[in-house]
């Protein structure tokens, strides 16, 4: 399948995306957790889309690549600032997805 390394990335950013943002609903003081649950489900909306798009062929879709690898940015950077193992694993599932992304749009 054509961009096989994107796509499988982008569903594995927007899997750890999904599972951060449940995990965070179970944390103590939820209301520190409610940016890192926001842009999780953004980012995880927009992985998925894009993914979608590339599975299936479509070819205009270098701007959604761009939004994804800014997402995926600003939702590592959002992971980051909490100590919890889901965030932390969610952060680096992000990261590697900006960078197959930058890759992509090379």
């Amino acid at each position: 399948m054509k961009n096989e390394k994107l796509i499988e990335a982008l569903n594995n950013c927007a899997a750890h995306c999904n599972y951060c943002a449940d995990a965070c609903l179970d944390e103590d003081n939820i209301q520190m957790m409610v940016d890192c649950i926001r842009i999780d489900r953004a980012c995880a909306e927009v992985c998925n889309t894009t993914a979608n798009l590339l599975a299936a062929n479509f070819e205009n879709v270098r701007a959604m690549v761009e939004y994804c690898q800014q997402i995926c940015t600003q939702c590592a950077e959002e992971c980051e600032k909490h100590d919890h193992d889901h965030c932390k694993e969610c952060a680096e599932a992000c990261r590697k997805c900006a960078e197959a992304c930058e890759a992509y749009l090379g």
